[in-house]
């Protein structure tokens, strides 16, 4: 029975967690947690004070994309009026994106805003940035900005007369010098540092009026390191698969400042993208402008031949026979005019890409041979994409490495498609050739003067529509040039919320309420761990499987051992009811003796051992408390008797004294007697080993109804458990606060190793005015290690009269 009580007292713990039990070792400490949560919002709130909020700034655009239909109308627009040739664009959203985020373009937008120097108000707390409202402007060029080591810091005290003391320090070194009035120079050995004042005359007037002086501190920064922290802080994607526009976002602490570098950042890259695309044009547009030059001059020469012919030779009609001749003639020396405007073109070309690698060719120049015109349109177009390629990568970029493979195939093949082109041309120049021989043969009677008026006359119209060709092509030229339409179209301009982004205050406070809850929550459950001493009832079911039949309150220092009395329901009586009441139920019929012991001394079982034995008194019952721990008699101090008094020991040393004649009676009540230690013997455990020892245990069982055992300390000597033999129930007193965790081993050791009969635990010396045990201590939890069913707890009536074993 008693094991199978064991087993089940046992396994409950794993079975069941009182989370009343948990819940009330925190909340006791609740002023703990006032403060803690007091000085972390009070710390959330100095944080939000201090912090430097950052928003959230957007734009949307639209990315003009061939695939998408980005771009689609301008390009159909010039297709109509037949200038389609001069664009070459194939554009991307993927690829104009990584060139909105390449550091390079960054870095354009840094420098043109001057982001490289920010300006902080040393007068104010926290330290106020001043974004175009400093009253002074700091000046050094990128290009120096660019070569320092390491952040200039410039210290600056603006005095109300308007001059000015500038500290400046770079590393270890530093420059001081003062300045009468603005704008002022210092060169120093990182570059040369300009001061002007700024253009808000109302915000420096402003700074005078307030103080006499005010501390202005600069930071000068490498311009490519502040253009990281930007691409950093930028964010672009499109929004979704189908479509072109992408959404720009930054986050930046000056709302003002995000705004000027998205919008900067569009029109440079708007700038850029037109550049590359014009790139073609404007090459056509010198070929053209130098091709009109040379035959201009040629078609004046002509025109002024032809004027001085005809006053010298008077020619004023033709005769129709020969006029017939020179119309056939005339056809044939056109076509050979125009194959030879060819040849030259051809020629022209073959020689431009003789000394320009990289450079594109012209195209549209009037060339007809379309295999040629498609090569070079082709050319053109990867040299396009090179450049841009470069402007975000190095020549060693494997994909510019491929690029100029298939550049320098194209090339040669469009070199090819030009030797094979004129070599087409030069035959067709000698048929023709034949062909105006077969004419001129006809006209060969004709007058000197007349063919030489054909052949200047000739020579004026071929100039004068290659002049016409020319500028038709620059005016066509010119018309692209002003019709390119930006690469992306802002849809909606940079706009901040009215939110930052960070510090979130809502976040902020719960992180600080948490914090606050959880730092005692912490600390607590750190100092538990650190606990090695028991303080009640749940660290003891944690250690053991023993039952526990009582927690004992700690006694008053003035009332002395003795805290139980007839007629008196104080709580140390009802407590000591409570524990008789459960030893009553685990005594069974016919048993009666109780031994009492503890691991060390001070744990308070000669006070249990008295109380119990005058708690049993009371119901009438005659009790015999014995004084076993006759190395260091207790009972003695407890009832106040002479140590030179006869007890047990004079029995064990002489068996045939009369044990009865050694048992005094108590002044405390007529059913309870003592049987105190005696003298304390040399051989104590060798006379606890003897048979007189059941002997006297007989004589006390058949003389009382109950034999209380006052026995020495089992962790410190042996005796204990020699006297075990004799005891029908052992009680293990610990003591809250002063038992020691580690001492539990020896406890289940002697349980299971059954060393003691039915073992069970009394834990003693709860301070109730702690307010750590609560209602988890109350009396008669004990009911449901032996089938009670009842709990007694608080609604334990002092005055309330008890059914159970009492009567026994």
């Amino acid at each position: 029975m008693i094991g199978e009580k064991r087993e089940n007292r046992g396994e409950q713990p794993e079975e069941q967690v009182d989370i009343q039990e948990i819940l009330f070792r925190y909340l006791i400490h609740w002023p703990w947690f006032v403060v803690s949560v007091i000085i972390c919002i009070a710390c959330a709130w100095g944080y939000l004070r201090l912090a430097t909020p950052v928003y959230d700034i957007t734009a949307t655009v639209l990315i003009k994309d061939d695939k998408k239909g980005g771009g689609a109308s301008m390009s159909s627009e010039l297709e109509k009026m037949g200038l389609d040739g001069f664009v070459s664009s194939s554009n991307n959203v993927d690829n104009e994106i990584e060139v909105l985020k390449s550091k390079s373009l960054a870095r354009e937008v840094v420098n043109n805003l001057g982001l490289f120097v920010t300006y902080k108000d040393e007068d104010e707390f926290p330290n106020r940035e001043l974004y175009r409202t400093s009253p002074v402007v700091v000046s050094l060029t990128p290009q120096e900005a660019e070569k320092l080591s390491a952040p200039m810091e410039v210290e600056m005290t603006l005095f109300p007369n308007g001059g000015m003391d500038a500290l400046i320090t770079v590393k270890d070194k530093e420059y001081r010098k003062q300045f009468d009035k603005l704008p002022a120079v210092f060169p120093t050995d990182e570059g040369t540092i300009a001061f002007f004042e700024s253009k808000d005359t109302l915000t420096t007037n402003q700074a005078k009026e307030e103080s006499k002086e005010r501390h202005i501190k600069a930071f000068i920064n490498r311009p490519m390191s502040v253009a990281k922290g930007y691409i950093k802080s930028l964010s672009i994607a499109p929004t979704s698969k189908t479509t072109s526009v992408a959404v720009l976002s930054l986050k930046n602490s000056n709302t003002r400042r995000g705004k000027d570098f998205i919008n900067k950042l569009l029109e440079m890259y708007n700038i850029n993208a037109n550049n590359d695309k014009n790139e073609v044009a404007q090459k056509t547009a010198e070929f053209i402008d130098e091709r009109i030059g040379i035959i201009s001059k040629e078609l004046g020469s002509t025109e002024q031949d032809l004027e001085n012919f005809k006053r010298s030779a008077g020619i004023t009609d033709l005769s129709s026979e020969a006029q017939i001749a020179l119309t056939g003639n005339a056809e044939y020396e056109k076509k050979r005019v125009e194959n030879q405007t060819q040849i030259n073109l051809v020629m022209d070309l073959q020689r431009y890409m003789q000394g320009n690698e990289y450079e594109v060719l012209p195209s549209n120049i009037g060339l007809q041979d379309a295999a040629s015109a498609g090569a070079i349109d082709r050319y053109n177009e990867m040299l396009v994409e090179r450049k841009r390629l470069l402007r975000t990568s190095t020549e060693n970029n494997p994909t510019i490495i491929n690029l100029d493979t298939s550049i320098r195939a194209m090339r040669s093949n469009v070199q090819a498609t030009l030797d094979a082109t004129l070599k087409g041309l030069q035959i067709t120049k000698e048929d023709l050739a034949r062909e105006a021989n077969r004419y001129s043969r006809r006209i060969n009677d004709a007058p000197t003067q007349e063919r030489q008026f054909v052949s200047i006359a000739r020579q004026q119209e071929i100039k004068a529509g290659l002049y016409l060709m020319l500028l038709q092509k620059r005016e066509e030229n010119a018309i692209t040039l002003a019709a390119t339409a930006n690469n992306a179209k802002i849809i909606d301009e940079a706009l901040a919320d009215d939110n930052p982004v960070s510090p979130k205050r809502m976040m902020v406070y719960l992180a600080a309420l948490v914090l606050g809850v959880g730092f005692p929550v912490g600390i607590i459950y750190l100092i538990g761990l650190t606990k090695f001493k028991i303080e009640g009832r749940a660290d003891v079911e944690k250690l053991t499987s023993l039952p526990v039949i009582g927690d004992i309150p700690l006694a008053d220092e003035k009332s002395g051992s003795i805290a139980v009395f007839e007629n008196h329901n104080n709580l140390m009586s009802e407590t000591f009811r409570n524990v008789r009441t459960n030893l009553q139920f685990m005594l069974e019929n016919g048993k009666n003796v109780i031994l009492v012991t503890s691991t060390i001394s001070g744990e308070g079982k000669s006070f249990v051992s008295s109380n119990l034995a005058i708690s049993l008194s009371l119901l009438g019952k005659k009790v015999v408390i014995v004084g076993l721990d006759i190395r260091k008699p207790g009972l003695n101090k407890v009832f106040n008797i002479s140590q030179k008094e006869h007890g047990i020991t004079q029995f064990l040393t002489n068996p045939t004294k009369n044990l009865m004649d050694l048992v005094q009676p108590s002044d405390i009540n007529k059913n309870l007697f003592i049987l105190p230690g005696g003298s304390v013997p040399p051989n104590p455990t060798e006379l606890l080993a003897r048979d007189g020892l059941e002997k006297a245990i007989e004589t006390l069982k058949a003389n009382f109804d109950y034999v209380i055992l006052d026995t020495a300390p089992v962790g410190m000597v042996t005796d204990t458990l020699l006297i075990g033999r004799t005891a029908d129930l052992s009680v293990y007193v610990c003591r809250a606060d002063y038992t020691r965790k580690a001492e539990f081993t020896l406890i289940n050791e002697l349980m299971e190793n059954n060393k003691l009969p039915n073992l069970c635990i009394a834990i003693n010396g709860l301070d109730l005015q702690k307010k750590k045990y609560g209602y988890y201590y109350g009396y008669g939890k004990y009911g449901k290690y032996y089938g009670y069913g009842k709990r007694y707890g608080y609604g334990y009536g002092y005055g309330e009269k008890h059914t159970s074993r009492e009567g026994k």
